[in-house]
């Protein structure tokens, strides 16, 4: 299993858009749920988002809800991270991984994860 390629971050100011994207390799991509996590400096990383395999369900966190879109395109094996009202505290590494089981109870777990990249810098300026 080839990791995913994060791409997509940078610095913005605060109340600005960026779009995340992650490429995934293999044929399975569309088989399983796919998440984005986040850590900043000196903290535990941090569920953001989740999308099961059709994209028909996703589920965020409280405190991106209503601010961050996760969505896929399984034709391209690829998962996305609309961030939209950024905030200061959004600055972080973001990582996308897969679920590592096909069934994805909606876990927000980082341990039912894998697959993980290398991470695309976020910052936000105020």
């Amino acid at each position: 299993q080839v990791q995913p390629v994060e791409s997509g971050g940078g610095l913005v100011q605060a109340g600005g858009s960026l779009r995340l994207s992650c490429a995934a390799s293999g044929r399975t991509f569309a088989s399983y749920a796919m998440g984005w996590f986040r850590q900043a400096p000196g903290k535990e990383r941090g569920f953001v988002a989740a999308i099961w395999p059709s994209g028909a369900k996703t589920y965020a966190s409280d405190s991106v809800k209503g601010r961050f879109t996760i969505s896929r395109d399984n034709a391209k094996n690829t998962v996305y991270l609309q961030m939209n009202s950024l905030k200061p505290e959004d600055t972080a590494v973001y990582y996308c991984a897969r679920a590592i089981s096909t069934w994805y109870s909606g876990s927000a777990s980082p341990s039912d994860f894998g697959s993980w990249g290398q991470g695309t810098q976020v910052t936000v300026s105020s």
